[in-house]
């Protein structure tokens, strides 16, 4: 079993997964209360499990991007679990373990389908997001960045293609984008739970992070500026 956290935004959520899915989760809304909760809510999901931390297959982190004292605190945590019981460490991108977070029931809920792109939002700050765009896969086309929402972004996607953004990011998103065909999950939320799928990929291809020199991906810098070309190549 491998332990996933995730500090990425203002959830602290703690899961412990197998590669099945995931078997008991932990989590607050709680602003600012990573540094209180992260410990208690791995001590508690590992003693209802019988579990110590030398019994797990590895431990597992949402590296970001994110918040960065929330990625800090989740990322310090996880490497001294993964040193102190010698497993290996795992980092998974934010936006890929909230795309693995997008139920059949939410695609079916706004008609999305193989041509659907899917855009992971993270708040920033200001008028500033964290955001990818993935196809129906889950593979990236355009790589992960941050950039000030305006009424011209995402315009260069054509209007035939149906849209979902989600994450905690959406409400800046929904009060400038004006493009048609676009939807917003509002009742996503973020969840370690999300992770196991990419952390057991990772762990099969013994896919590990340095555990003394890994640090979060915080991507600090910021683009402002609107690309000209279209991201589908057309």
């Amino acid at each position: 079993m491998i332990l996933c956290l995730e500090t990425s935004t203002a959830l602290c959520s703690v899961a412990l997964c197998n590669k099945d899915g995931f078997i008991a989760v932990r989590e607050s809304e709680e602003n600012k209360s990573h540094a209180t909760r992260l410990t208690v809510f791995i001590q508690d999901i590992l003693n209802s499990a019988g579990l110590s931390v030398r019994d797990l297959e590895a431990v597992a982190v949402s590296k970001g991007p994110g918040s960065y004292t929330g990625l800090r605190i989740g990322v310090s945590v996880a490497k001294g679990l993964a040193y102190g019981a010698g497993i290996p460490l795992i980092g998974v991108e934010t936006t890929l373990s909230m795309f693995c977070g997008i139920s059949d029931a939410m695609k079916e809920k706004y008609r999305l389908d193989t041509t659907s792109l899917f855009v992971p939002v993270i708040d920033a700050r200001r008028m500033e997001v964290y955001y990818t765009i993935m196809n129906s896969e889950g593979r990236s086309i355009k790589k992960t960045s941050a950039v000030i929402i305006d009424v011209n972004s995402f315009l260069d996607i054509p209007d035939s293609i149906r849209i979902l953004f989600f994450g905690d990011g959406t409400d800046k998103c929904k009060s400038v984008i004006k493009r048609d065909n676009i939807c917003f999950a509002d009742e996503f939320r973020i969840s370690a739970s999300f992770m196991y799928g990419p952390v057991y990929k990772a762990f099969n291809e013994k896919r590990y992070e340095n555990t003394a020199y890994f640090e979060p991906f915080y991507l600090k810098d910021f683009i402002t500026t609107k690309s000209k070309k279209n991201i589908l190549g057309r």
